[in-house]
């Protein structure tokens, strides 16, 4: 863990802070800290957890589930119910946008990559995602390579390559 100083700003007087100001401070410590992940190590924690699971929406709102995968769901097998969004979260740039083996049980909905806030040349800080919308019953693998795990750096073995197996079975839109 981290200790934490707080410093006092002296501001010339008839001045004010804006009432935004701790606000913007946190964003940007917290975009500085968290905008690049190494590409070759661990990604970070995400609102997938391992193993995915299902999220949804309140019953009110009668919204689709939604199902989000990143590398913590690598080699696994998840199983959805029609009308289900599932959506892949690589993180790293170096990752090709996710596709899906069926289109027909796996409706891509796009994607593709996103770098994030400012980053040391190689350090492919950044998403590559997909949407896919669960449409028919059946089983599609979702899959993405990237022969780089950094600048000039191949991947170890088991690295380049992401698959996880979906199962579409018949739900509230079938």
């Amino acid at each position: 863990m981290s200790s934490r100083t707080t410093r006092k700003v002296a501001v010339p007087a008839g001045r004010r802070l804006p009432a935004s100001l701790p606000a913007l401070v946190l964003a940007a410590v917290l975009g500085a800290t968290g905008a690049c992940s190494s590409a070759s190590g661990p990604p970070p924690r995400s609102t997938a957890g391992s193993p995915p699971s299902h999220t949804t929406t309140p019953a009110a709102t009668a919204s689709p589930a939604t199902l989000t995968l990143d590398e913590h769901a690598l080699r696994t097998s998840v199983h959805v119910t029609n009308g289900t969004a599932v959506v892949v979260l690589l993180h790293s740039t170096y990752w090709s946008t996710p596709t899906s083996s069926d289109p027909d049980v796996l409706v891509p909905g796009g994607g593709g990559s996103s770098p994030t806030g400012s980053c040391p040349p190689g350090g492919g800080c950044g998403v590559s995602s997909a949407r896919f919308a669960a449409a028919h019953p059946g089983t599609a693998r979702i899959t993405a390579h990237r022969s780089s795990c950094g600048e000039a750096m191949r991947c170890p073995p088991g690295q380049s390559a992401y698959e996880v197996t979906v199962t579409v079975s018949g739900g509230p839109s079938g």
